[in-house]
């Protein structure tokens, strides 16, 4: 009897410490490759690190350095222009989907596939397909001149005053079906009863949107604002496809800023500063979120 009960203990110890065993590399793995690297970094952001990292320690010289460069107010103006288009454009094409797959209309089951497309694909993908359709010699333009519409320009990938906006149009084209597909779900768990009440009282469409459905779309207007602000801040790969960062310095980012001070100019202290303002502004970002979450929760 005794040794059953033994037996038991070891099974119900084994039990509760298998997930454990086989959780703990992973975590160990996160440990040392994302929050080590992460401390790594704000550590060598007080360093004069140059190509090398150094550990001598020079305090807030390398913040003031940053916030001196004109190239990094350049990135920080052209990160404002990139994120306000980005997520103002994203929502209000996002919403719009939405609100038109929820009509229940036919073919619903073939157009969510088609929205959601773009986000299968690797930011590189998506920047270099839209630097061939952007590029006067081989795309829309070239296309255009070869029908027969001479006057036709559209060179915007190449004239510094208009290259960030072509980074927004690749950038929406990618993640407004992701952003459809988060207020879809929001709309289909939105009770009818609710919107067949609201009917009955004579609302019309427009104020049944405007003063239920929106409100109640609340949860999910506040997850793709922190997705695509995310998106935003850390907006690289798809900078390096399109245009590199040019023409000049017309669309870098703080991410291509960052890259350029560290791995191009030897300037890795000024780089580390660079992102670590960069985790700084996500974490702005995320913290009142999961604020939010955690209180909802409890």
């Amino acid at each position: 009897m005794a040794n059953s009960n033994t037996q038991a203990d070891f099974r119900t110890r084994l039990q509760d410490w298998i997930p454990k065993l086989v959780l703990s590399p992973s975590l160990a793995a996160m440990l040392v490759f994302v929050y080590g690297f992460i401390a790594f970094t704000v550590y060598l952001s007080f360093t004069g690190s140059k190509m090398l990292p150094k550990y001598d320690w020079i305090g807030f010289e390398n913040y003031a350095r940053l916030w001196g460069l004109s190239h990094w107010w350049t990135a920080i103006t052209n990160l404002g222009i990139f994120a306000f288009l980005y997520i103002t454009i994203c929502t209000i094409i996002g919403l719009g989907l939405a609100i038109f797959l929820d009509q229940k209309i036919r073919g619903e089951g073939m157009l969510r596939p088609i929205y959601l497309y773009p986000m299968a694909l690797s930011f590189i993908v998506t920047g270099t397909a839209w630097k061939w359709i952007m590029d006067p010699g081989i795309g829309i333009e070239n296309t255009m001149h070869l029908w027969g519409w001479e006057s036709f320009e559209f060179g915007w990938i190449k004239d510094r005053d208009m290259a960030i906006y072509t980074v927004v149009i690749a950038a929406v084209w990618q993640t407004s079906g992701f952003v459809m597909a988060m207020f879809l779900a929001g709309l289909r768990g939105i009770d009818n009863e609710i919107l067949k009440a609201a009917q009955i009282d004579g609302a019309s469409n427009w104020n049944l949107y405007r003063r239920i459905v929106i409100p109640l779309l609340r949860p999910a207007f506040l997850s793709a604002f922190v997705i695509l602000s995310h998106l935003a801040v850390k907006s690289y790969d798809l900078i390096i496809a399109l245009t590199g960062g040019g023409p000049g310095r017309a669309t870098e980012l703080p991410a291509t800023f960052m890259y350029s001070y560290t791995f191009t100019r030897n300037s890795m202290g000024i780089g580390a500063a660079s992102a670590v303002i960069m985790l700084m502004t996500i974490a702005a970002i995320m913290t009142p979120y999961l604020y939010a979450e955690l209180k909802e929760k409890t």
